[in-house]
């Protein structure tokens, strides 16, 4: 049985609207998605939402530059062919500010003459289009495994146990 490619949107429309509901809340997990094609910028946003992530999205490398630096992520995905600033000049402009966020790739071609020229620009992970959703969504979640372990829980400071014991929170 082939698997459906996002690029096949009347095959995976049919089954992603068959597909039981597998959502497992990532919502700790913020992710931005570059593509210049809109197609796959919404699929892919799409099944990654679907996924339980929360995700946002950006049509270039400018763009998505421009909101790396106002949030911060726990993963880039990006195309390599992009106008205004390609991926591998995004991962530059990533690598150069020492952003701890690691990459992932989904592009046409690999720009495999560039990592060998720069090594430490090696993304994370990389998916060659075409890709399946099932294919994104477990590179991401071994990318995310990978480079993290969970979600901290947020305790109030230690200052407040003994009062929250007591029900008083005042100073």
């Amino acid at each position: 049985m082939k698997k459906n490619s996002i690029f096949q949107t009347g095959a995976v429309a049919k089954s992603w609207s068959t597909a039981p509901l597998q959502r497992q809340p990532n919502l700790c997990q913020r992710i931005l998605v570059v593509d210049d094609d809109p197609l796959i910028r919404r699929l892919n946003s799409e099944v990654l939402i679907y996924s339980g992530y929360q995700v946002d999205a950006a049509d270039d490398g400018a763009a998505a530059w421009d909101a790396l630096l106002v949030k911060d992520y726990d993963l880039l995905i990006t195309d390599n062919e992009m106008p205004k600033l390609t991926g591998v000049d995004l991962l530059k402009k990533v690598h150069a500010t020492r952003m701890a966020m690691p990459v992932v790739m989904a592009t046409g071609i690999l720009p495999a003459w560039e990592f060998a020229q720069y090594p430490w620009l090696q993304p994370a992970g990389v998916l060659l289009k075409p890709y399946t959703f099932d294919d994104l969504v477990e590179t991401v979640k071994a990318v995310l495994h990978s480079t993290t372990e969970t979600c901290a829980t947020v305790l109030p400071p230690t200052s407040w146990l003994g009062k929250l014991a007591h029900g008083d929170l005042r100073p």
